[in-house]
């Protein structure tokens, strides 16, 4: 009987002890957070001339989209007219340091911030990274205000609590909350996604403001919404550990200084991964190495599938590119890499991606001839003088053009006409008859999945597993 008094004094005192932790992680109120955040958050006002031409036909309009109305707009008379732009920034040094978008400032002639919704000072910028879309501003006054610090965007979780402070629609000083709905977010606005999804409403002039936690801490810069219309709970923020290596650099150079490995990189599919007898698709695969490239002096190869850099694991190939360019540019880094079905390991000295060159084009010549490659239901051409001419490529370069997919071809899903065979199971192809080989040495093998390598419509190199019928 004792036994059974103390298990339910356990049990009661469990469910209290939970009931307890659950109510304490719940905000009752934001009150006390806001007002102690809201003097750090900015309202930032922009002006640039824009240049027009009137009709001159005063009276005369023509259609929407219609060609002649764009030709006689030709002839009007330039008129210059002011446009504006409103955003949100939080100051992070007391001497006058704001953090906001680049958007925001983008092309602007005047800057103008209002701290706290009273007082308004000009800004110059100090520097700004449209691949990050972050800026950095400096208050023209020698007045002390109060500084946020950043915190770690890597701890937050996905339901945790967040408010948002900004200037949505010129309506200063607004606080909104809600929650972590997801992580490491890529929408295709800029070269490096990590963005935070939070349900806490964003709006047109949230843009630059900050994103808190429960300690007032800033672990993301609003920057996004999905949709045009407005908030639908569902906005994005730069995580505040990849904003804070811009900013830092942003402030000490001007500008950014990103590490720069050489190649061109892409998924890793399931196809691709059985072929290379890798565990499971993961890592980045190398499509392409620069001239002259880091990579090319470490012995990085196309076809190489990067696993590891620096000592992160690389899971999906868009991890790959965020993480380099955080890299400070000159170190020898560490790669991990697939080839050959087995792993080897590259020293690599970072280059510096703002300096690097594209790659190097040139002309080749060979001759035009079409042929239809049954096994593959395509027809195909050799690369002509003319075809690397006007598609800018590689002078090396040397395939088959793509110039009909049938219906029922096994390449009809993921490939496009236009596209150019390099390579078939890792041989360069030259020509219709090396192709054709490649495919019937697949065929007769238990595999029966082909790895190609191609140049798509975009001049894109890829690698393409397809399973043959």
């Amino acid at each position: 009987m004792n036994k059974l008094k103390v298990l339910l004094i356990s049990i009661i005192f469990s469910i209290n002890f939970i009931t307890s932790s659950v109510s304490q992680s719940i905000p009752s109120s934001f009150a006390d957070l806001a007002e102690r955040l809201m003097p750090s958050v900015v309202n930032i006002s922009t002006t640039q001339t824009v240049v027009t031409k009137s009709n001159p036909f005063p009276g005369f309009e023509f259609p929407p989209g219609s060609p002649f109305g764009d030709m006689f707009k030709e002839f009007g008379t330039p008129q210059e007219r002011q446009s504006s732009a409103l955003g949100s920034g939080f100051i992070i040094e007391e001497k006058g340091i704001i953090v906001t978008n680049n958007h925001v400032i983008d092309g602007a002639e005047d800057i103008v911030v209002q701290v706290n919704g009273e007082k308004k000072f000009n800004a110059k910028v100090i520097g700004a990274d449209p691949l990050s879309d972050i800026a950095v501003l400096q208050l023209d006054t020698k007045e002390k205000f109060i500084p946020v610090k950043f915190g770690d965007s890597d701890k937050a979780r996905i339901g945790d609590w967040v408010i948002a402070i900004g200037n949505p629609f010129g309506l200063g000083g607004t606080v909104t909350s809600g929650i972590i709905s997801a992580r490491n977010r890529s929408i295709g606005l800029s070269r490096y996604e990590d963005y935070i999804q939070t349900d806490a409403s964003i709006n047109s002039g949230n843009s630059g403001g900050p994103l808190f936690d429960m300690n007032g801490d800033v672990i993301g810069i609003n920057t996004a919404i999905l949709g045009r219309s407005g908030n639908v709970g569902i906005g994005f923020s730069i995580p505040s550990n990849s904003a804070k290596i811009v900013i830092d650099q942003l402030i000490e150079f001007g500008e950014t200084k990103r590490g720069w490995l050489g190649v061109r990189i892409q998924d890793v599919t399931k196809e691709i991964a059985e072929i290379e007898n890798l565990d499971e698709p993961r890592g980045a695969l190398v499509a392409s190495v620069a001239s002259g490239s880091p990579s090319e002096k470490a012995g990085v190869k196309a076809g190489d599938i990067i696993l590891e850099f620096n000592g992160e694991r690389i899971q999906e190939m868009k991890e790959l590119p965020i993480i380099v360019a955080r890299t400070e540019v000159g170190k020898k880094v560490k790669v991990k890499i697939w080839r050959s079905k087995k792993e080897i390991t590259k020293t690599i000295t970072l280059g510096r991606l703002e300096t690097s060159e594209d790659f190097k084009v040139a002309e080749k010549n060979t001759p035009l001839k079409e042929q239809k490659i049954e096994s593959l239901k395509i027809t195909v051409r050799e690369l002509s003088k003319e075809d690397i001419k006007n598609r800018n490529l590689p002078n090396q370069t040397s395939g088959l053009v793509i110039t009909q997919i049938d219906s029922n071809s096994p390449l009809s899903d993921s490939i496009e006409v236009n596209s150019i065979i390099l390579e078939a199971q890792k041989k360069k192809i030259k020509n219709s008859k090396d192709l054709d080989k490649a495919v019937k040495k697949v065929l007769e093998s238990n595999q029966k999945t082909i790895l190609l390598v191609i140049y798509n419509s975009q001049n894109q190199r890829r690698y393409i597993g397809v399973k043959l019928n």
